[in-house]
């Protein structure tokens, strides 16, 4: 096990009704003016925006609101909410929604303390050294936002899609009420499925020294995924599935399931160059077409690890790590296909001609290697969008 230092400073709080306690909490913490950013009309639909202003009105905070953060949150917008923010002098951000909610009040958070454009955090150029403090209700269970250090934003006058990770990133608090996601459609549900499993397995599938310990607690979250994810398929509203699914979220993206070894996120970073060109594809939906073709690309290199991961989250009965291998991935396959998610770049109407472009993106111009069990460099990035088509 490689030396780790491990940081989950977000205090959650987890449960029915607990949406409703969010301007006791807000005030008990100090703050009095704060920036609320939500997307565009569901938490208006299904009274949840009503609940929390109510909350807040009654706990005399003091709301600027920043309504119509999109998936894949653009920077145009986290722009504009920076100058918002700098200009009512918010003491902190109230995050209601889901991954892309978040990720753009992390970087409005950031953006709000610096007197330079909030793009050099993604682009590396600078680095936070400085936040206003963040809070979430969230509102969907996939990006795992609520708990993580990363903030990710989609540049698409040149369609990048960056991150960059830093403490300043980790949110305060995180409420998490399961019943908020009843509504929460049968796709979206799957695509935060999908998300839930990448971020674990992302972790999961890397080279690393004996992590027992922190292997048995990526698996045991994986096959509780699974599980809970078939129930939710038939019943949406079982709310010990999407409890286990909402916890499950959190815990893949706080690093929890990465101790002591290192985290790449190879597959990640395939998918923001095909989200970040392709504005139509959920961040989860490009998961499910990415993730079993480049573990097919990879899974020879280290054969005994894919065959754990088949053994132990998929009860695969193969005593040759090879053919175990090869069936983990095939289940893995099998399980998004169950939840009606696509497999191949053909159903999101991408055209073949699109792959060199992605492959570029993916690469930033040719300039990089992925670092996974094979260095992926352009050519070999190639080869699996070629393999999703």
């Amino acid at each position: 096990m490689n030396n780790f230092t491990y940081y989950a400073p977000t205090k959650v709080f987890f449960g029915k009704d607990t949406h409703k306690n969010v301007g006791e909490i807000i005030k008990k913490y100090g703050y009095k003016k704060i920036m609320m950013q939500y997307g565009k009309s569901s938490i208006k639909k299904n009274g949840l925006y009503d609940e929390i202003m109510a909350s807040l009105k009654e706990n005399e905070i003091e709301v600027v609101e920043m309504g119509g953060v999109e998936a894949n949150p653009k920077l145009s917008f986290v722009r504009d909410a920076v100058k918002v923010a700098k200009e009512n002098r918010v003491e902190m951000i109230l995050a209601v929604g889901g991954g892309s909610v978040l990720d753009s009040s992390k970087a409005t958070a950031c953006g709000a303390k610096v007197d330079f454009d909030v793009w050099e955090f993604s682009s590396h150029k600078n680095t936070p050294i400085d936040a206003l403090p963040v809070g979430c209700v969230l509102t969907i269970a996939a990006a795992g936002s609520e708990m993580s250090s990363s903030a990710v934003i989609t540049d698409i006058d040149n369609n990048m899609k960056r991150g960059f990770n830093s403490d300043f990133n980790r949110c305060k608090f995180a409420i998490c009420n399961p019943e908020i996601t009843y509504t929460v459609s049968k796709y979206q549900t799957a695509c935060g499925i999908v998300d839930i499993m990448a971020h674990t397995m992302e972790r999961y599938f890397i080279n690393c020294e004996p992590t027992e310990l922190t292997d048995r607690i990526a698996e045991g979250l994986l096959k509780t995924v699974v599980n809970s994810g078939k129930v939710l398929m038939e019943n949406p509203s079982d709310y010990d599935a999407r409890a286990n699914v909402m916890w499950a979220s959190s815990l893949s993206h706080n690093d929890l399931t990465g101790c002591g070894r290192e985290n790449a996120l190879p597959v990640h970073q395939l998918e923001h160059a095909l989200s970040g060109e392709f504005d139509n594809v959920a961040h989860g939906a490009g998961l499910s077409v990415l993730f079993p073709a480049w573990a097919k690309y990879v899974y020879k290199e280290k054969p005994e690890r894919f065959a754990q991961f088949a053994r132990n989250v998929f009860d695969i009965d193969e005593k040759n790590d090879i053919e175990a291998a090869k069936l983990g991935i095939s289940e893995m396959e099998k399980f998004f296909a169950f939840l009606e998610m696509p497999l191949s770049l053909r159903e999101f109407g991408i055209g073949r001609e699109s792959i060199e472009r992605l492959s570029e993106l993916c690469t930033f111009g040719k300039t990089r290697s992925i670092k996974t069990y094979i260095d992926l460099d352009f050519e070999k990035v190639k080869e699996i969008f070629e393999s999703c088509y």
